[in-house]
């Protein structure tokens, strides 16, 4: 079963959702089929299907109110709760219509009046029903998820329509009245996974989230107002209006000629049945291939061709209802075809539609034009129903009519597909470089000749970005007619537009001039290009032995992502004899280490070179940085999971890009890592802990998460209670720096450890769903916090790690911090203390037996814990966890500068900041009189050269040793650059050094100036 799903592209965190959903879906499809055949037939054979013109009518004038009443409930509830109710009020309008059923039939009454009343609650119950499943699937599941499951749902209603035919068709001899009454009873059947699903997906997403952008918040009239003045909007709309108006036609059409030919209420049902199965059925096939069908039409051929189809059905149908025999069946099969293409086929290229629109606009622009096109679409469906009695129209002569508006249908489609396109050229135009969602539409142009002319004129267009988008246009058509074009953007001035030229490029079948092209790029000034180049000449395997001519020397190139590039394609191009070449290339850059070793360690693990895989282990111990996070994602995709100890050794040290880097690598290491990650967990560091814990949740099964990784979590969190008394054991023997660090280490501790606990939720429940929670638990507003612990007490994904994890978010562990203890219980404390995994505790005990002293230590003796309680003091980063004082700590070196030594020069760039530790610095400057005069005096605690070393601007300050020797903490560019980058509250510190700079510099300028 695993294996099915998973060659439908349905992942492991997926099931457990489908598992719940599908079933909803199926049991609700059987319901609205019962629902539906069940109505129809029984207000066809005892009403009069000839009076569907006037129920249409009446339905036309309902539907607004209806609209304001689900808007009034919308504004009252909640979604999980509206979900409810409306679910609730549905049952309940199909229960008491059973009821009356039964009673009139117990009875043996003939209440006529009643049929038109349970057509239209039925119609609602059947359309809300629609809409209220497919607003759970959406809103339960993320974007890429519903694109996974969305068809499988899909397939569940449409299976499930198909049974709901057979079952009709097995108790359409006991009477219409049972067909329907099982309708509301199935309901109640699926309710309980639907209020599960709520509960489950809904309730947490509900929870109120952070701003987001709104839109300019204009009204439907304005919307409204605007739709008429463009001419595709306007065009859009009255496809929304005119089809599903030839649909009801279609409908009226088929009851009436049904009913005429089967009279008896039973064999009416029957037949109806067996319709709907046929028609489901017919529902599922499309479902199978409408990926390509759109494919191969395009969103606006689509409904191209569904109108045309609609013309054919209607066609067919007014040669055939003329006969006896063939009639229903023509009638039936217009039916089923106009109901599967509205309802199944047309609605998604709608949708593609309004995303010409700018994004905070749809919406709005959609539900104008939908509310004005149901309003229209009944009263028009409406209208051509009554020309049968009315004019005295035949059924034929009717369905010639829908016939010839069927055609004026396919000439309104295809104008809108016109429109459509220029609405596409104008957006190439206007598309944001980081704005991609646009880009599937584009498929439109490739089988349009005027439209892809348009965009080749916009790739010699002003604008460097619309260049660029529309090389991407052209590249999606994977064409190799236009590489003349693309060729000519080569010479482009913008690196930009001469890579996406190239990346635009099919050249499978290029002939050689179009090589040699290629190959000039090769030495083109900027690397990117020159990596794209020899990116695309990997395709030509038709010239391989002329491209090998070219790649050979990229093998030299001075920059290692155009060699790494290289080795890629040589090794495309499967060339055997050039492999020793690229293995020498690649020896080389990782003996030279630094950024070429990092750009090759990519190779290495695309290409799977296990032989590599000594060397690329001995740069995990590499100098650099980037160097040793390439080396570990590498070593990950390369299996190599003896290094998994010396991986999560090198975590406690590590900043939170090192986790994340280590936590995939064990990830892609995939079982191999399973056993050793295990065997770390009892007692480990925090951040090995969290690491092991994110990686063994997406590695192990369902059932080892809730058992043994959810044991080890709750573990974890009750071992919280004795580590938050360090702090006041620490205060007990006279150590308060070292309580507040205690306080800080031990916020550090807690929030890695419910990180862990977290992926654990995210594996057992939903990814989004967690995430609403978080939100939630991190809002301002006291009720929001409480919606998210309430989830959580009930046991979202787990029962007892989601209550427990609730008990520790509301436990005030900074109170019991602050809690006084006696020595004893003091020295208990640091003796448990001096044992823990955790690095920091040991070192904090150390410290805290020793002898404290007034003044800084000696030269030189400034160790690790030093300099964080040193600079914990410092107001720049006061406000730091210890685990980012820690990082600084650990790029800080001491440097003493003696009496009247430089720590800054005027004119010149620094590569580093200054923390001074002990003593004075004098900053001077030149006035613009060119007198040099004393700006301030810098001391003990205080930041200089922060401006200079981070921007790597010349200094408008000179800064000297006054009155004796400095000592400070130095802090190397490259590194800290990279700290702040990772942990945003360090460049704020460092911002605050900065300005309290500039208002020092501008009190003293204007003291010098006055």
């Amino acid at each position: 079963m695993a294996q099915a799903l998973g060659r439908l592209g349905v992942r492991a965190e997926d099931r457990r959702k489908l598992r719940l959903m599908t079933p909803i879906f199926l049991i609700c499809g059987i319901a609205e089929a019962l629902t539906y055949n069940g109505f129809i037939t029984l207000f066809s054979q005892r009403f009069g299907s000839e009076y569907l013109p006037y129920l249409y009518t009446a339905e036309a004038f309902i539907l607004p109110l209806e609209a304001w009443f689900m808007s009034w409930l919308a504004m009252k509830l909640s979604k999980p709760a509206l979900m409810k109710t409306m679910y609730a009020v549905m049952t309940a309008i199909l229960l008491a219509d059973t009821g009356v059923l039964a009673a009139l039939k117990l009875a043996d009454l003939d209440a006529r009046w009643f049929y038109p009343v349970l057509f239209l609650t039925s119609s609602f119950v059947v359309r809300q029903q629609t809409v209220l499943l497919w607003s759970l699937a959406v809103d339960v599941c993320p974007t890429q998820q519903a694109k996974r499951l969305m068809p499988l749902f899909v397939s569940g209603a449409t299976l499930g329509g198909a049974a709901g035919g057979l079952a009709t068709q097995m108790l359409s001899p006991l009477g219409a009245e049972w067909v329907y009454g099982l309708g509301p009873l199935l309901l109640i059947a699926a309710s309980f996974n639907y209020r599960k699903a709520i509960v489950q997906y809904l309730v947490p997403l509900a929870l109120k989230a952070q701003a987001a952008a709104e839109d300019e918040g204009a009204s439907s009239f304005i919307y409204m107002k605007r739709t008429f003045r463009s001419p595709f909007l306007l065009g859009v709309m009255g496809l929304m209006t005119l089809m599903p108006a030839l649909y009801y036609l279609a409908e009226f059409l088929f009851l009436n000629t049904a009913h005429a030919s089967y009279p008896d209420e039973q064999q009416f049902a029957r037949m109806f049945g067996i319709v709907s199965t046929l028609l489901f059925l017919l529902a599922f096939a499309v479902q199978l291939v409408s990926g390509k069908l759109v494919a191969w039409f395009g969103a606006s051929g689509m409904l191209v061709a569904i109108a045309a189809a609609y013309a054919a059905a209607f066609g067919l149908s007014a040669v055939l209802l003329g006969s006896e025999t063939a009639a229903v069946t023509a009638a039936a099969g217009a039916y089923m075809l106009t109901n599967v293409l509205i309802f199944y086929s047309a609605e998604p290229s709608y949708q593609l539609f309004y995303k010409t629109l700018p994004m905070q606009h749809r919406d709005g622009y959609r539900y104008a034009a939908q509310g004005l096109a149901s309003f229209f679409g009944i009263l028009l469906g409406a209208g051509l129903q009554s020309l049968h009695k009315a004019a005295g129209f035949s059924f034929p002569i009717l369905a010639a009519v829908g016939a010839g508006a069927a055609l004026l249908l396919t000439a309104l489609a295809w104008t809108v597909r016109r429109l459509y396109m220029r609405e596409l050229v104008r957006g190439v135009q206007t598309l944001g470089l980081d704005d991609r969602e646009l880009m599937d539409s584009y498929r439109e142009f490739f089988s349009n000749t005027k439209a892809m002319g348009a965009v080749l004129t916009l790739l010699r267009d002003e604008q460097e970005g619309v260049r660029q988008i529309a090389a991407d246009i052209v590249g999606r058509t994977q064409d190799e007619r236009y590489v003349p074009e693309l060729l000519e953007l080569l010479g482009d001035e913008s690196p930009g537009v001469r890579t996406a030229a190239l990346r635009a490029m099919k050249l499978t079948g290029a002939d050689l001039q179009a090589l040699v092209r290629i190959g000039a790029v090769l030495e083109d000034e900027d690397p990117a290009v020159r990596a794209e180049g020899v990116r695309q000449m990997a395709q030509m395997k038709h010239l391989s032995s002329q491209a090998f001519f070219f790649l050979r020397m990229k093998l030299l190139d001075p920059h290692p992502a155009v060699v790494a590039e290289a080795v890629k394609a040589m090794y495309a191009l499967e060339s055997e004899s050039s492999y020793e070449a690229c293995f020498e290339a690649i020896e080389r850059l990782l003996g030279q280490g630094g950024e070429p070793a990092a750009h090759v360690c990519g190779v290495v693990a695309e290409l799977r070179l296990e032989r590599f895989g000594e060397s690329v282990e001995r740069l995990l111990q590499d100098t650099h940085p980037s160097v040793r996070l390439a080396a570990t994602s590498c070593l990950g995709k390369l299996g190599a999971a003896h290094v998994v100890p010396q991986l999560l050794e090198r975590l406690p040290a590590g900043d939170q890009e090192l986790m994340r880097v280590t936590e995939q690598a064990l990830i892609d290491m995939g079982h191999l890592s399973i056993e050793p990650l295990l065997s770390a967990l009892p007692g480990a560091h925090a951040q090995i802990w969290r690491v092991a814990i994110g990686a063994l949740a997406v590695l192990l099964p369902e059932d080892d998460i809730r058992g043994r990784l959810t044991d080890e979590a709750l573990r974890r969190m009750g071992g919280l209670d004795k580590v938050a008394g360090y702090a006041s054991a620490f205060r007990a023997v006279g150590r308060e720096e070292l309580a507040e660090l205690a306080a800080l280490r031990f916020n550090g501790q807690r929030q890695r450890i419910l990180e862990g606990v977290w992926s654990l939720l995210v594996r057992l429940t939903d990814e989004q769903v967690v995430a609403s929670i978080r939100r939630a638990l991190a809002d301002a507003d006291d009720e929001t916090k409480s919606s998210g612990l309430e989830v959580l007490a009930e046991g979202a994904g787990d029962r007892r790690l989601a209550q427990r994890l609730s008990v520790v978010l509301q436990t005030d562990y900074d109170d019991r911090g602050r809690l006084s203890a006696t020595i004893e219980e003091a020295r208990t404390a640091l003796e448990h203390a001096s044992r823990s995994a955790d690095d920091w505790w040991p070192e904090m005990a150390a410290e805290a037996g020793r002898e404290r002293g007034g003044q800084v230590e000696a030269q030189g003796a400034l160790g690790r814990l030093g300099k964080v309680i040193y600079l914990k003091n410092v107001p720049f980063f006061a406000d730091l966890t210890l685990e980012e004082l820690g990082l600084i700590a650990g790029i800080a070196s001491e440097r003493v500068f003696e009496d009247g030594e430089a720590l800054l020069l005027r004119g010149s760039t620094s590569d580093a900041l200054y923390v001074i530790v002990d003593g004075n610095v004098e900053l001077t400057s030149v006035t613009a009189a060119g007198l040099e005069a004393t700006l301030g005096v810098l001391g003990a605690g205080e930041v200089c050269g922060a401006t200079s070393a981070l921007d790597e601007s010349a200094s408008t300050v000179s800064a000297h040793a006054l009155l004796g020797d400095v000592r400070a903490l130095g802090l190397q560019r490259e590194a800290l650059t990279r700290l702040v980058r990772l942990y945003p509250d360090i460049g704020l510190g460092l911002l605050r050094a900065s300005l309290a700079r500039v208002r020092l510099l501008e009190e003293m300028l204007m003291r010098i100036d006055s």
